[in-house]
C-alpha cells in the first residue's frame, strides 16, 4: 500500500511541474538586450508650424509618430551611441497658383563634450638620470664624508582632449514636389554616433521651400528633443 501512495505522489508531481513553468496566456516576450520598449521610446510631436506669406499662401509644416530606439552599438566603447529612428513629416500649402517647392527631413545630433577631432586620451613620461653629492657622519655631529648620489627621477602625465559639445545635422530626405500636401516618412533609420563623452541628444526636424519664380518662402519644424 506504501509503494503505491508513493508512485501516486511522484506522478502528481510530475503531472504539476509541466503547469508551473507554462508561460501565462497572453503574456509577451521580453524586449531583445538593449532596444527599450516602444512605449518608452515614442517621442512626442512637435509644435506644428504655420506661415502666411504677402502673396495669400499659407504653409503648414509638422510632424506624428516620431520615436527614437536606442540600439546597443557594436563596440563596447561609452561613447558610441546608436538609434533607430522614425516619423512622418507632412506639409500644407493653401494658395492661389500650383504650389511646389522642397521638403527636406532630417536629424539634429548634440553631444554634451566631443572626444573625436580632438588628441584622445594619451600619456607622456620622462626619466633620467640626476648626479649629485651627499654627505655621511654621526647624526648631530659634523659631516665625515661626502658621497656622491645618483637619482633617476620619473615624471608621468596623462591628458585627456575634450572639446565642447557639438551639433550635427543629418539630412535623411530632400523630395522636390509639386503637390498641396507633400509629405515623408521615416522607417527605422540608423543614426550612429562616436566620440561623445556624457549625455548625448538627438531631435527631428524639418524644412519646407515653397518657391515661385519670384519669391521663396522658408518654414522650419523641429521636433522634441531626446536626452541619452
Amino acid at each position: 500500500m506504501t509503494e503505491v501512495l508513493r508512485r501516486a505522489e511522484v506522478l502528481a508531481a510530475c503531472l504539476l511541474i509541466p503547469v508551473s513553468l507554462a508561460s501565462p496566456a497572453g503574456a509577451q516576450p521580453g524586449a531583445a538586450p538593449g532596444v527599450a520598449t516602444v512605449a518608452d521610446t515614442q517621442v512626442p510631436a512637435g509644435a506644428t508650424q504655420t506661415v502666411t506669406t504677402p502673396d495669400g499662401w499659407t504653409l503648414t509644416l509638422g510632424g506624428t509618430n516620431e520615436s527614437q530606439v536606442p540600439v546597443a552599438p557594436l563596440t563596447t566603447a561609452v561613447s558610441s551611441r546608436e538609434y533607430l529612428a522614425s516619423g512622418t513629416f507632412m506639409g500644407s500649402l493653401v494658395g492661389p497658383g500650383e504650389p511646389r517647392g522642397i521638403l527636406e527631413v532630417g536629424y539634429e545630433i548634440g553631444c554634451g563634450i566631443d572626444m573625436s577631432t580632438s588628441n584622445g586620451v594619451t600619456m607622456a613620461g620622462s626619466s633620467g638620470v640626476t648626479p649629485s653629492l651627499g654627505v655621511s657622519g654621526p647624526l648631530g655631529a659634523l659631516p665625515t664624508a661626502v658621497l656622491p648620489v645618483v637619482s633617476t627621477p620619473v615624471n608621468g602625465v596623462l591628458t585627456v582632449g575634450l572639446k565642447p559639445g557639438v551639433i550635427i545635422v543629418v539630412p535623411v530626405d530632400k523630395k522636390d514636389f509639386k503637390s498641396p500636401n507633400p509629405w515623408i516618412m521615416i522607417s527605422n533609420f540608423h543614426v550612429k554616433i562616436d566620440g561623445c563623452v556624457g549625455q548625448s541628444f538627438i531631435r527631428s526636424y524639418a524644412t519646407l521651400t515653397r518657391q515661385t519664380d519670384q519669391s521663396d518662402v522658408v518654414l522650419s519644424y523641429v521636433g522634441v528633443t531626446k536626452v541619452v
